[in-house]
């Protein structure tokens, strides 16, 4: 059962921004993305606030995400976090299937 973990970093001065560009930039969401279990690890910015950027952050299990939490890299991303002072909020979501009174609306 896929989790998926929406992250809004907050800053202000395009601190988010920055932080989302260093991290990408210095290589850390490609080695997230290569982690065993990773299914997506993308930012994104927000149209209705700048100073905010989303984490949309998904893993295949429980055990993907502690083992990433115990990684190396989550040092990296909180002295990234540090260094622009940002402050966060975390939403977890669990895949469900969509209803069928639903698919109508879904394009694909």
């Amino acid at each position: 059962m896929a989790i998926t973990v929406n992250l809004r970093y907050t800053g202000t001065n395009g601190s988010a921004l920055a932080f989302a560009r260093e991290m990408t930039a210095g290589g850390t969401v490609q080695k997230i993305r290569a982690e065993e279990g990773n299914l997506r690890y993308e930012y994104y910015q927000s149209l209705d606030d700048p100073e905010t950027i989303l984490l949309i952050d998904s893993w295949k299990d429980q055990q993907s995400i502690d083992a990433h939490h115990a990684s190396a890299m989550m040092q990296t991303i909180a002295s990234l976090r540090d260094k622009y002072d940002l402050h966060m909020t975390a939403e977890r979501y669990v895949d469900a299937e969509t209803p069928k009174s639903e698919e109508m609306f879904i394009r694909k």
